[in-house]
């Protein structure tokens, strides 16, 4: 009980600090409109808002410079390449390596008072702690997949403008800054960073080969390959586009086609995973004392790890029998 209660609390910390960030990610939105901007109502508002705006920006740049002070303290203790700044490129999020790793010990420490304070227990507290930790890692690791799967969701359309920019006399690296300035992100970032490193002398195909490296697509590894040969070689490299684009949207769709076929394998992983523990959740609610015998038994915390660690194969192989690449 004391488990599944330090688990609920730390899922629910978490869940509050992704909110808490989603709300500071957005914009600033304007409050009142146009016609009564300079009315003194709308005037006395956005005073009041500018107040409170900068008591929150003081607040966030303080807490910024904690981290970054942080952050270079254990860069100069790790005396090396830390593999979690490509992470941090890969997710293109404004932060160094060091820097993550800090909020990533800050949110367990969170986890771990909040499981501290409710439990009474080091050992749950140290739990939380890791089980925090792990939580940050899964959350980055979620997002960089996502943001890789959005990146392919619109590589056939950038392939079909660079093939028309071509066709309209556009160099390649004109039609690059053409999809830089008119997609959105992730794909319009990306090339934005490789119309970066060219204007810095870096040359086109190792930029192209860091965005693959940042996306690691095989369409896109596609795209590359095509580009160099073309260099090399010469061609038509708007046709050449225009066929591998006419390929990934085929495999997108395919892929989509799939994915709708193995929904319910997937969900049934899903929900035969949870099950046991929602089931125990309840049986320890409405009778406390019946799952005391595995939970005070030795031969019952047996017959718990056992119970975890067919769930865990028994979930794997799920996900590989629905998992079809395509």
């Amino acid at each position: 009980m004391r488990i599944a209660l330090a688990l609920t609390v730390t899922l629910l910390a978490f869940a509050l600090l992704m909110m808490l960030i989603r709300i500071k990610m957005r914009q600033h939105k304007d409050l009142v409109n146009r016609m009564e901007y300079f009315s003194g109502s709308a005037v006395r508002l956005r005073q009041q808002e500018l107040r409170g705006v900068r008591t929150a920006a003081v607040a966030k740049d303080r807490f910024r410079e904690f981290v970054r002070r942080a952050g270079l303290f254990v860069q100069r203790i790790q005396h090396r390449g830390n593999s979690m700044d490509f992470k941090m490129q890969q997710a293109d999020w404004p932060l160094l390596g060091s820097e993550f790793e800090v909020m990533l010990a800050i949110f367990g420490a969170i986890c771990a008072v909040i499981t501290l304070a409710a439990t009474l227990e080091p050992l749950m507290a140290l739990l939380a702690f890791v089980g925090g930790v792990l939580a940050g890692l899964l959350f980055l690791n979620i997002y960089i997949k996502r943001r890789q799967k959005a990146f392919t969701n619109q590589l056939g359309d950038m392939l079909t403008m660079v093939a028309n920019a071509l066709r309209a006399g556009f160099s390649f690296m004109q039609a690059f800054e053409l999809i830089a300035r008119e997609m959105d992100a992730p794909i319009g970032r990306e090339v934005q960073k490789v119309v970066n490193e060219v204007n810095i002398g870096v040359d086109l195909e190792t930029a192209l080969d860091n965005m693959q490296r940042r996306i690691n697509s095989p369409d896109f590894e596609l795209v590359v390959t095509a580009v160099v040969i073309q260099r090399q070689v010469g061609g038509n490299l708007a046709q050449i586009l225009d066929t591998i684009s006419d390929t990934i949207n085929e495999r997108v769709r395919m892929r989509r086609e799939v994915m709708a076929l193995t929904a319910q394998g997937r969900a049934s992983g899903v929900i035969l995973s949870l099950l046991p523990l929602g089931l125990a959740f309840i049986i320890s609610i409405v009778n406390p004392g019946y799952l005391k015998p595995l939970l005070e038994d030795e031969i019952g915390r047996l017959c718990i790890i056992a119970a975890i660690i067919m769930e865990v194969i028994g979930y794997i192989v799920i996900n590989k029998i629905v998992d079809i690449k395509v």
